[in-house]
């Protein structure tokens, strides 16, 4: 099969184990920098050009579309699809799980525990934090990754300061529940094709409360509880996403959804489990490619 990964890093750790897996496997890979594309609709038919090539040899994509990147690279994913070329992850689900606050309604609608989350659009942000007692709260922008725009306001003077000047800068954010038990730490599971291949536990470093490791966390690989197995199966087809991670938060009331990744990187945790991820997703475009 022709599979091509969207990347605009050849050089990144992910791209590499995926093009080694497709290879591995007798794929024909390539990279494609979403950069470099261009989208067109000519004779009323999708039509992609790479530089000024037109592509339309593609069995299959692995999207690896960046935060900053979100917009084109959804709606190259969606051209894709238009022109019948399987995707591992669909523009929709990229969407959608980028965006804090719609990930959020999506999972309620399908009733997965995520914890306490208002938007912060409101009239009254005094009225807004007395919803949440004198508790600590973590306070998000809608579209930040590796616990960028991540901000713990331990008092209710240090929140309100911070959602006033989020408002004052026009800044889309969210406001959750701070839960305190899991101690900085979650759960990272990697969902392929409707199964856990993989899970670690990340733990923040000291004098830091988020887990990620791009900010030094450290990590161990874990075996899910039922109960959060279950839950992080029913978040990937909330989504409809082929391949993510679920992070997930072990509270006092169950396991909590925190966020839905719909490109994960695969580093952290193949290093961590010493399981190849990247062969899951290939061998899922195998039995998923017509």
């Amino acid at each position: 099969m022709n599979i091509a990964i969207l990347s605009r890093g050849e050089n990144l750790y992910s791209t590499k184990s995926l093009m080694k897996a497709g290879m591995a496997h007798n794929h024909t890979m390539e990279i494609l920098d979403p950069t470099l594309c261009t989208v067109a609709i000519e004779n009323g038919k999708p039509v992609l050009y790479y530089c000024d090539e037109i592509v339309d040899d593609l069995d299959a994509a692995i999207p690896r579309i960046g935060a900053s990147n979100t917009y084109f690279g959804s709606s190259l994913v969606r051209h894709l699809e238009c022109m019948g070329v399987f995707c591992v992850v669909g523009a929709e689900g990229i969407l959608q799980s980028r965006n804090k606050w719609t990930c959020n309604q999506i999972l309620a609608q399908s009733g997965i525990p995520v914890p306490k989350t208002f938007l912060g659009n409101t009239y009254d942000a005094e009225v807004l934090l007395k919803l949440f007692g004198n508790a600590p709260v973590i306070i998000k922008i809608l579209q930040g990754t590796h616990g960028q725009g991540v901000i713990l306001a331990e008092t209710y003077a240090a929140a309100l300061s911070t959602i006033e000047t989020l408002d004052t800068a026009k800044v889309r954010f969210i406001i959750q529940e701070y839960i305190g038990e899991s101690k900085g730490s979650d759960v990272r599971a990697i969902v392929v094709d409707g199964k856990v291949i993989a899970s670690m536990k990340r733990k923040s470093r000291e004098g830091e409360f988020r887990s990620n490791l791009h900010r030094g966390g450290s990590s161990e690989q874990i075996r899910l509880t039922s109960e959060e197995e279950n839950v992080a199966l029913a978040a990937a087809r909330s989504l409809k996403l082929g391949v993510c991670g679920v992070d997930i938060l072990q509270s006092n009331r169950g396991p909590l959804v925190l966020e839905i990744n719909s490109t994960p990187g695969l580093e952290g945790i193949e290093t961590t489990t010493g399981i190849d991820i990247s062969k899951s997703i290939i061998s899922y475009i195998e039995r998923n490619h017509h």
